[in-house]
C-alpha cells in the first residue's frame, strides 16, 4: 500500500493545532506501521487544511491521534 502524501498546511497556525503536526508523522515508523498509521495522518493534515483553528478542532485532532495509536498498536499486537 503506497503511503499517503498529506497536503500542506497552512502555517502559522495557533500552537494548540500546531502541537499536533509532529505527532502524525510516519517517518520513523517501520513500513508495516507507517501504512497503518499514513491514512490516519492524511485525514488530520486534510482537516487541520480544511478548518479553522478552535477547540472543535482540536478535540477532533486529539481523537484522530487517539484513533492512529490504537491502530498502530492493534497491528503491532496483531504481530
Amino acid at each position: 500500500m503506497p503511503l499517503l502524501v498529506p497536503p500542506p498546511v497552512p502555517t502559522p497556525r495557533h500552537p494548540d493545532t500546531e502541537h499536533f503536526l509532529p505527532l502524525f508523522d510516519t517517518s520513523h515508523l517501520p513500513p508495516h506501521l507507517a501504512a497503518v498509521a499514513a491514512p490516519l495522518a492524511a485525514t488530520a493534515f486534510t482537516t487541520i487544511a480544511a478548518l479553522p483553528d478552535g477547540p472543535e478542532l482540536t478535540a477532533c485532532l486529539r481523537k484522530l491521534l487517539e484513533a492512529k495509536d490504537c491502530a498502530v498498536r492493534a497491528r503491532v499486537l496483531a504481530g
